[in-house]
């Protein structure tokens, strides 16, 4: 089908990848007396990069460790991944790479297996797809005879790849080939493009008339149609130097008709370009994949599954209610709780529903000192909210200290089992406990950050744990600090990169600070909640000795006076604008303002950095601001045309003084950019409801001609309504992929719904385990009518599913796509 090009308008399909690039292996060494490789890896679309990893010094076998997770903004064939050698003086040199086309990536879904590398090979490196209409006309000729002639009629590209960082110089050649035949001809050159209008069409005799004689270099009268194809290549013109391969298309011409017959085409490796070379092992590499793909379909579709999972807190026993049924059946996988925690955080009924099942789970607590310890329904939903609405807690609290710790690293290591010769333990052992402190302090003093959504579910865990508890004085705090100290703090200091603190996954003596850091703070953590000490708890007798530093009581009365501010139901937020809120940064390109268009150098890098107040760009990340755009002046953001400075990744910043042009570095950057600038700029009163999608240069505007700068924008805005700066949830979204959970877990429903039944009908005592021993089921007549609830509105949900499915085949004319 034609990617992208006949998508129904009454749907939207959404791509996310979440990775992990953990590790290589025996890569191939250098050539040079040291054989070591200085290493990183980058995540590609296709041709295009969108992520990459630091650089790993001296290894052939570097672990890098990093996580990523973004939507995908566009289609894309091949998801690659490719090791580097890092350089100093020439271009980074490629070791290998790894290709998974799009089709097969759900086939390595909770996996992490170790993939060989292939050569880079240039014939294999493509991208985009080419718009072909082909026909099959028959003509008469002058004595009357008739023959056939196909008619190539090559329309436009798109998506071509950049060349060295530019857009490309593209052509095509366009060939019918047979068994006795090659004709060839050519389209002009486009200039600096990466989605050229070639518009040229192109005739070829295929069936020969009678009168032809047997003299030319044919040798049969009539070919054989069954084996003539046609063949488009692409090509970049590389005018000195040799012209670089961009992809190809193959068409059999048998399968054309005297009806018109045109399509999209994704551009294919030559013959050559798949076939892996044998003659060395260039190592492997270890990757966890997650790719999903939502088909999202109108709002009004969810409305009856939106409502059965909203309407769960008002459910009794909250056992009996749809959410909790999810919860339940998806017990075994952590991240199928996420799409119900944002569904109910977006409809503010997320604390509610915390609070009834904690209820119900505290029930079967026997002791005080396991409370909210084990992997339950109400720990992984508190972890996932603390994850969304905690983002910017961590990075006002944590950030700053983490940072000094990352940059200026200090040795820390107290074992003195791994410590080498000439280091001093002791000396280490101080520039830990300064770390701590600051890491402690830092902590503690925070509470006045801690959103109000956290605070609220604290207090009522720690109101039901004393309640459970009465006799235990302690166990109120143990509720609270073993969410906040070892589920939220403790885990971010020891993964910064994984809650964006840190830009990348840190080295591993840094790893290993953080890590002892995050064991002591989790241990200052439960001070406050237990009066015994904690010394005895630790494994390793270094840190039993580490922690006779530390005066307890002193501790103890910190903790016990934060985790009391943090579970109290006053708000702590005086105004949550009152500090700015950091959302993004990052490097990219800016047009210069108010000069000419002469060439390159009309574009500068700079440094962006966007908070809840302004946009501001910098010549350098730590220097100060050379421009700032308050956010409540901008007027709009889109994406730019990129036939206006044929430049890829554009988007535009329209505020009340002069339109900002900006380039991305790749296609998910410039995404997320427009995401985060909309979503912080949609309560503003004077946004526009239409603007240009081109510039503004020599005189007139290049999207409609007008010649007034002046001129009202002559396209509809695509922002949306106003939301919230901090928190963006998809409600269809999530709702979307909570109907595909219930789905793929049809069969374990029904054997609810059986069990319920069973229940119901015999009411004695169970006297063995059975299939649905693991089910909580406190009302069976209550639970059973969810279930049946659950099972009809899934079954019609995957009705329209297969309706839109059907719609979407029908009207798509059939490419290679």
């Amino acid at each position: 089908m034609a990617a992208g090009e006949g998508s129904d308008e009454e749907a939207r399909v959404l791509q996310t990848l979440r990775l992990k690039i953990c590790e290589a292996k025996n890569l191939v060494p250098y050539s040079g007396p040291n054989k070591m490789r200085d290493c990183f890896c980058t995540i590609n679309l296709d041709q295009e990069e969108v992520f990459r990893t630091q650089v790993v010094e001296k290894s052939l076998s570097p672990f890098f460790g990093e996580e990523f997770y973004f939507d995908v903004p566009r289609t894309f064939q091949f998801l690659s991944f490719y090791i580097y050698d890092k350089s100093v003086i020439q271009r980074d040199l490629r070791i290998g790479k790894v290709a998974i086309k799009k089709e097969d990536l759900s086939r390595y879904a909770g996996k992490e297996p170790w993939f060989m590398l292939q050569p880079v090979d240039s014939n294999s490196e493509v991208q985009g797809k080419v718009h072909l209409e082909l026909k099959l006309n028959e003509l008469i000729t002058d004595n009357g005879s008739v023959c056939q002639q196909l008619v190539v009629h090559l329309k436009e590209c798109h998506g071509l790849p950049l060349i060295n960082g530019q857009n490309c110089d593209p052509y095509a050649t366009v060939s019918v080939v047979g068994p006795s035949r090659n004709d060839q001809k050519k389209t002009k050159v486009k200039k600096k493009t990466s989605n050229p209008q070639f518009n040229e069409t192109f005739y070829f005799e295929v069936t020969r008339s009678s009168s032809y004689t047997k003299k030319s270099q044919f040798q049969v009268e009539e070919e054989d149609i069954e084996k003539l194809e046609v063949r488009v290549d692409l090509w970049n013109n590389g005018n000195l130097v040799q012209d670089l391969f961009l992809g190809e298309v193959k068409i059999p011409v048998k399968m054309l008709g005297s009806d018109s017959f045109q399509a999209w085409y994704l551009l294919q490796p030559r013959d050559n370009g798949n076939k892996s070379s044998k003659s060395e092992d260039l190592g492997s590499l270890r990757l966890n994949i997650c790719y999903s793909e939502d088909c999202v379909l109108p709002s009004e579709y969810y409305a009856p599954l939106r409502n059965l999972l909203l309407k769960s807190t008002e459910v009794e026993p909250i056992s009996a209610s749809a959410a909790y049924i999810l919860a339940e059946v998806c017990r075994d996988k952590y991240d199928t709780i996420i799409p119900l925690v944002r569904l109910l955080l977006h409809h503010h009924k997320l604390v509610q529903f915390i609070t009834a099942v904690a209820e119900l789970e505290l029930k079967d607590t026997q002791e005080a000192n396991t409370i909210f310890r084990g992997n339950s329904s109400v720990t992984r939903c508190l972890d996932e909210m603390m994850k969304i609405v905690g983002k910017h807690y961590l990075k006002v609290t944590l950030k700053p200290v983490l940072d000094e710790i990352c940059e200026n690293p200090k040795p820390c290591e107290i074992d003195r089992l791994k410590l080498k010769e000439a280091e001093n333990a002791e000396s280490h052992k101080e520039n830990l406990r300064n770390y701590v402190d600051k890491v402690f302090s830092t902590i503690v003093q925070s509470s006045i950050s801690c959103p109000t959504l956290m605070c609220d579910a604290f207090c009522s865990l720690r109101s039901l744990a004393a309640k459970r508890f009465p006799n235990d004085p302690h166990v109120q705090y143990s509720a609270v600090s073993s969410f906040v100290f070892l589920r939220f703090f403790a885990v971010a200091v020891v993964s910064p990169h994984t809650f964006h603190l840190r830009p990348h996954h840190p080295d591993a003596q840094t790893s290993r600070t953080l890590t002892l850091i995050s064991k002591a703070i989790q241990t200052l953590g439960s001070w406050g909640s237990l009066s015994k000490s904690k010394l005895s708890s630790f494994k390793e007798s270094f840190m039993c000795e580490f922690f006779k530093m530390f005066q307890e009581e002193e501790y103890t009365e910190a903790v016990k006076k934060f985790l009391d501010e943090v579970s109290s139901t006053e708000s702590k937020e005086p105004n949550i604008m009152s500090e700015p809120v950091h959302l993004k940064e990052g490097e990219m390109y800016k047009r210069a303002q108010g000069r000419t268009r002469i060439g390159k150098k009309n574009f500068k890098k700079r440094w962006f950095c966007l908070t809840s107040r302004e946009l501001t760009y910098h010549k350098q990340q730590d220097k100060e601001p050379i421009y700032s755009v308050p956010v409540r002046n901008i007027l709009a953001v889109e994406k730019l045309d990129e036939n206006a400075f044929n430049k890829k990744n554009m988007f535009q910043v329209i505020h009340v003084e002069k339109t900002l042009y900006v380039q991305a570095n790749n296609c998910v950057e410039a995404s997320e950019w427009i995401e985060a600038l909309c979503r912080v700029s949609r309560c503003n009163q004077r946004r526009l409801s239409v603007y240009h999608p081109s510039a503004f240069l020599n005189g007139n505007w290049l999207c409609c001609k007008a010649t007034s700068e002046n001129t009202v924008g002559c396209t509809p805005c695509t922002a949306g309504g106003p939301a919230d700066v901090q928190i963006e949830i998809d409600g269809d979204r999530e709702t979307e992929r909570i109907y595909s959970l219930f789905a793929t877990n049809m069969p374990k429903l029904l054997k609810m719904q059986e069990a319920c039944g069973s229940i119901a009908v015999y009411q004695g005592p169970r006297k063995e385990p059975d299939d649905y021993s693991h089910f909580t089921i406190e009302d069976s007549v209550a639970t059973f009518q969810t279930l049946q609830q659950i099972i009809s509105i899934v079954e019609k949900l995957s009705e329209h599913h297969d309706r839109y499915q059907k719609k979407r085949s029908s009207s798509a004319k059939y490419g290679s796509e």
